[in-house]
């Protein structure tokens, strides 16, 4: 899995890392069984505070995607497969409607972040 950060992003840098994880489970990339990189390494690697890459961390354990082991460290749970066909095809639908009503992209992001604190 490559991750990614926006460091001019709204989107907090750890909440990132946090939607990069859940979509890389659910297209498949991650696997329950797969252990995800060290924090420090991934810190590192990303030019990040070690305490971003664990906030991250932490709530993926407490969204039930990862365990935090000791010695083995972020391993990602069997929970973590979900079938995101229907969310996809809703997506494709939502998409379209909103290039013909000639959203911007922006535009279009903040309805999906006011449609999902509903």
């Amino acid at each position: 899995m490559l991750w990614r950060i926006d460091p001019a992003s709204d989107e907090p840098l750890y909440a990132q890392l946090v939607a990069q994880a859940h979509l890389a489970a659910a297209r498949g990339e991650l696997a329950p069984g797969d252990r995800l990189p060290a924090a420090r390494e991934l810190a590192e690697s990303l030019e990040l505070n070690v305490h971003t890459v664990l906030k991250a961390y932490q709530q993926l354990r407490d969204e039930g995607l990862i365990e935090l082991r000791r010695g083995r460290g972020a391993v990602v749970t069997a929970a973590a497969a979900r079938d995101l066909s229907p969310v996809e095809a809703a997506l494709a639908a939502f998409v379209t409607a909103a290039r013909e009503a000639r959203l911007s992209p922006e535009a279009t992001t903040t309805l999906v972040k006011e449609a999902m604190k509903r």
